[in-house]
């Protein structure tokens, strides 16, 4: 076993809809997004990650930009399978290797995964030299990431909004005890302010802008205290086919997310619902924990909080819970042995 033990290396892997990241000892050494880029008449990948994603929505026929990962699973198994293996020979202490070592790795799944998309994470993994393979849910690594001591007999509450879901989760000794995964979540928000600008401002723009619309004045309600400046969005005009451009205010962008917050509230409410009350109880005290990209959208922990009547807090880098989760899972495999999927 020593013999085998020295040649591997341990990395723990966040799959994600929008980012992929991965810990390779101690250090996050990918954090890119989840996009390959593919050449259509040799099939041949061209550029994954963020070289990648410079290309999406501006490609010619020959080049088609995928993201292989949709609600939180593999949609495409073909490309999802180069991506990871392109990230992990990437990966700067295992490049160089002279050949490429045997892993345990530690890979993230959303909670609401069936035992056949189960399966696909798991055999992407064995086919890029996975020996040992672990699953994780991703509400668990979140709490373990934000730092939750999740073995106690107490309950926390961990609201995740990633990129294709977003999690629910009420976790107690290492378990999770009630849980809701919904499908709105960063995508969703980015194509209802796709949607917003065509129908209000008969303006076409593309999915790279709205992300961006979404990250610099995006906001989940209309009053905040310290407001975002208006942004200039440059698109096509649906009218006239020119480029234009408009001018849009952070409310505006509050006014189209708003349908689809108000779907993660009914979610949370929902699990509130069906907490235990002695769990029920912990969590009036200890509050609600929010990790994810999606967690950083301004004035949704007020929101909230208003809505549960409970505290809210943000995970401290909540773009890396999960991730962090997830490898120190892989640090204290024994400790955290239970809650693995093998």
């Amino acid at each position: 076993m020593g013999f085998f033990d020295f040649m591997t290396e341990e990395i723990a892997i966040d799959l994600g809809t929008a980012n992929t990241l991965i810990i390779h000892l101690d250090k996050v050494v990918v954090d890119s997004p989840s996009i390959v880029a593919r050449d259509r008449v040799s099939g041949k990948i061209i550029a994954v990650g963020k070289e990648a994603s410079m290309m999406q929505g501006k490609t010619h026929e020959n080049i088609k930009t995928i993201r292989p990962l949709k609600d939180g699973v593999i949609a495409d198994f073909d490309a999802s399978e180069k991506m990871i293996n392109m990230f992990i020979k990437n990966i700067p202490a295992l490049k160089k290797k002279w050949f490429p070592p045997a892993l345990r790795m530690v890979i993230c799944i959303p909670s609401g995964i069936t035992e056949v998309e189960m399966r696909a994470v798991r055999e992407s993994a064995e086919r890029v030299n996975g020996k040992e393979v672990y699953l994780i849910h991703e509400p668990m690594a979140a709490a373990i990431g934000i730092g939750l001591d999740i073995m106690q007999p107490k309950g926390n509450m961990i609201v995740d909004i990633g990129g294709g879901t977003t999690e629910i989760a009420v976790i107690a000794l290492g378990g999770i005890v009630c849980d809701k995964s919904v499908k709105i979540a960063g995508d969703v928000f980015t194509n209802d302010i796709i949607y917003y600008m065509r129908t209000q401002h008969n303006l076409y723009v593309g999915e790279s802008t709205a992300e961006a619309i979404k990250i610099e004045i995006g906001a989940a309600t209309e009053d905040l205290q310290s407001p975002p400046e208006d942004k200039q969005i440059q698109g096509r005009d649906l009218l006239t086919g020119k480029p234009k451009q408009v001018q849009v205010t952070y409310r505006e962008i509050a006014k189209a997310l708003d349908k689809s917050i108000l779907r993660v509230e009914d979610a949370v409410m929902e699990t509130l619902s069906q907490t235990p009350p002695e769990l029920a109880a912990d969590i009036y005290n200890t509050g609600i924990y929010l990790a994810g990209g999606g967690s950083m959208l301004r004035g949704l922990d007020k929101r909230l909080s208003q809505k549960t009547d409970l505290p809210v807090y943000i995970a401290e880098d909540p773009l890396r819970a999960v991730v962090r989760g997830t490898g120190i899972a892989l640090k204290n495999l024994d400790r955290y042995k239970n809650i693995l999927i093998k």
